[in-house]
């Protein structure tokens, strides 16, 4: 028994020792840097952990924040992007028209594949939220109504 034991610590310390030496393992979200994004409604912020989302064949991975109680309108993307819940409470919903009553809440570590083209839509609960992204690259979003889009001078608010 004390041979097993002690081969574990063994085997756990090279691996530490291995990855400490790995200049390619870093906590990339320690000081992330939060910026507003003009594909989003005011409120919502970004970090990118790693790669280009404007860069066309490019793996990237990063993350948005939403402030409590944000809508995300109806919207699509040109390809597939992966949705990782980090915290707080996410309520997504699939379809061409907005209802919250047509949406499915998500809870931290959930994981969720948003089709290329695929109309979807999400709101946050009564606290911050946080999704990480994977996708390849370019990334951007097409909302279905174009009166949704932060970007279009002539949106309303809602």
């Amino acid at each position: 028994m004390k041979a097993v034991l002690a081969l574990g610590v063994g085997f756990l310390v090279v691996v530490s020792v291995a990855v400490a030496a790995d200049p390619g393992v870093t906590n990339v979200t320690d000081g992330l840097k939060w910026v507003d994004t003009p594909l989003l409604p005011p409120g919502a912020k970004v970090a990118i952990l790693y790669g280009d989302p404007v860069k066309p064949g490019e793996l990237f991975i990063q993350r948005v924040k939403f402030p409590a109680n944000y809508t995300i309108p109806v919207h699509t993307h040109a390809y597939d992007e992966t949705v990782t819940l980090i915290s707080g409470k996410l309520n997504l919903g699939e379809g061409s028209e907005f209802s919250k009553d047509k949406t499915r809440s998500l809870l931290p570590g959930a994981f969720v594949i948003d089709w290329a083209k695929h109309a979807h839509f999400a709101w946050t609960g009564d606290e911050e939220t946080i999704i990480q992204i994977s996708a390849i690259g370019p990334f951007g979003l097409e909302y279905v109504d174009p009166a949704d889009d932060p970007r279009n001078t002539a949106v309303t608010k809602r």
